[in-house]
């Protein structure tokens, strides 16, 4: 059973810094990309930030410059370190992993999700 935790979410004041840590346990043979994800209330889940195997990176517009996602692939982790935060970055992040129990076959995972709160 593959599982994804994420932490580090909390409050934060605009103009400060959270940093986002996931893990990855279970059965994986190995993991293609990972990434995070992000849903505020009444509004659709949207991608924040995702990285290859071999770490090619991409973001959202509206956290380029300001957010930076990483990985271990020794670890099975992803993080995902914001700078700058916005009261606009509020939201639930969740953690996703393309994950492949056996070589051919790749499936997404999705973590439980971490509170990011940003007040003004």
């Amino acid at each position: 059973q593959v599982r994804l935790v994420e932490s580090g979410g909390g409050l934060e004041q605009a103009g400060g810094s959270l940093r986002l840590s996931c893990a990855v346990s279970g059965s994986i043979f190995s993991i293609d990309a990972m990434g995070w994800y992000r849903q505020a209330p009444g509004r659709q889940r949207e991608l924040v930030a995702t990285i290859t195997t071999l770490r090619s990176t991409n973001y959202a517009d509206s956290v380029k410059g300001r957010f930076t996602i990483s990985r271990d692939n020794a670890k099975n982790a992803v993080y995902l370190q914001m700078n700058s935060l916005q009261p606009e970055d509020t939201a639930v992040y969740i953690c996703n992993a393309l994950v492949r129990v056996v070589p051919a076959t790749a499936r997404n995972y999705w973590g439980q999700g971490t509170q990011v709160t940003v007040s003004s």
